[in-house]
């Protein structure tokens, strides 16, 4: 199930977040956080509001939200699994991992369940190296996934 959200609503509440953080030192960072954490998204929208009230370039906030692997541009599952993918991970089974994951899903990274159930998503280091390989589930992070361990994330994030 999607939700739409006129534009005239993502404005206002885009240029809301702007007026309470445009003064902080580099804003444009913390501003998209708070877009995100507003929409679930940075919806496409909200870059040339962004980009006219601090003065940039619709280029240069749209290269932010690009390089940056952690914003969306699109709403996100009512459950949003993350699976790391550096080194660490991929070096103890981590590939393995998520390919059984996407299987069970039936989608790749950046993707959505047809049922709007889960986004999956590569993290680049969940800090838990020691533990690897890892994965988060709507903020919750687990260490030493295994397949069945992955299996079972997944079950909860289709309930």
């Amino acid at each position: 199930m999607t939700i739409h959200i006129a534009e005239g609503d993502i404005t206002a509440r885009t240029r809301a977040i702007i007026a309470d953080l445009r003064f902080r030192e580099g804003p444009l960072l913390p501003i998209l956080h708070e877009v995100q954490e507003e929409f679930g998204y940075v919806p496409p929208e909200a870059l040339p509001v962004i980009a006219e009230e601090l003065n940039l370039s619709r280029a240069e906030v749209h290269g932010v939200v690009t390089f940056y692997h952690d914003y969306r541009d699109h709403p996100p599952g009512r459950h949003v699994l993350k699976l790391c993918r550096a080194e660490a991970c991929q070096s103890m089974g981590g590939d393995a991992v998520a390919e059984r994951v996407k299987a069970l899903l039936g989608i790749d990274f950046h993707q959505t369940t047809l049922d709007g159930s889960v986004t999956l998503e590569p993290v680049y280091c969940l800090g838990l190296c020691a533990c690897a390989p890892s994965a988060m589930l709507d903020g919750e992070v687990y260490g030493r996934i295994d397949e069945q361990l992955a299996a079972e994330l997944v079950t909860e994030a289709r309930r």
